[in-house]
């Protein structure tokens, strides 16, 4: 059964891990989508590859979020139909280095703040508007972390921007419940994608060294759940959903097998 039949689904950082899942699980559900990323040969495949196997249509766009002109023009000239956004996932992030705050990288720093927080709010001061023109029952949901609740050594700046991903999407909630538009947060613990190996600029060893010793989410786990909260009946609003691995506590305590 095709629950979101119709429906048109903008999707940030879509070309790897979390957001490559959602558009897949989105695509199944029969959703037409947007998918953005700074990688556009990445989601032009995936773009092509969901319309061949789910008959469903996607557009594909190269955007940096963390760009405020860059997502201002992209949505812009987005075709009349196509800015009839009824969902907007805002999943684009990273994580940089994992060092003591006083011993950090600056340009680690302005990088996450830039895309986590950032562009995250500017793809949301756009197209929330939209909803709102076009009357619609709209739902945000922004992809946060449980380093957004419980913060953990070396890093301070990453728990911050997730931190910031929890409060601006309470308050967003709080600004819009005049309106049939609902927003959910889902904090996920650990996953297994990419992030890791972008956390430890490309050092594979220290990435693959994060899940030893534990089953991790995945990517799939993490969309299942975005599915099922934006696929909920009009008055059901789920506000928030943290989900971590079941050997998985809190952000930092975690039982791994020797």
């Amino acid at each position: 059964m095709q629950k979101l039949k119709g429906k048109i689904v903008f999707v940030s950082g879509a070309s790897n891990g979390i957001g490559r899942s959602c558009a897949e699980a989105l695509a199944a559900a029969g959703a037409k989508l947007i998918l953005c990323a700074r990688s556009f040969n990445k989601i032009e495949d995936l773009s092509k590859n969901l319309r061949d196997l789910y008959n469903t249509e996607s557009l594909a766009i190269k955007l940096d979020v963390s760009n405020r002109g860059a997502v201002d023009k992209a949505i812009d000239n987005l075709p009349e139909e196509w800015k009839k956004i009824d969902i907007l996932v805002n999943n684009a992030g990273c994580a940089l280095g994992l060092e003591k705050l006083h011993e950090g990288s600056p340009e680690d720093w302005d990088n996450m703040i830039d895309t986590n927080v950032k562009g995250l709010l500017y793809l949301t001061r756009k197209i929330v508007p939209l909803m709102l023109k076009y009357q619609l029952n709209g739902h945000v949901v922004n992809v946060g972390s449980t380093a957004g609740i419980f913060a953990y050594p070396n890093g301070a700046v990453y728990c911050a921007t997730k931190s910031a991903v929890h409060f601006i999407s309470d308050g967003l909630r709080m600004d819009l419940v005049d309106t049939p538009i609902r927003v959910t947060n889902i904090q996920p613990g650990m996953t297994e994608t990419n992030f890791s190996n972008v956390r430890f600029h490309g050092d594979e060893e220290k990435a693959k060294n994060v899940y030893a010793g534990i089953t991790p989410l995945t990517p799939e786990d993490i969309a299942e759940i975005i599915v099922y909260a934006i696929s909920a009946p009009p008055h059901v609003q789920i506000c928030e959903v943290t989900v971590t691995p079941t050997q998985q506590a809190t952000g930092g305590i975690v039982y791994k097998k020797k």
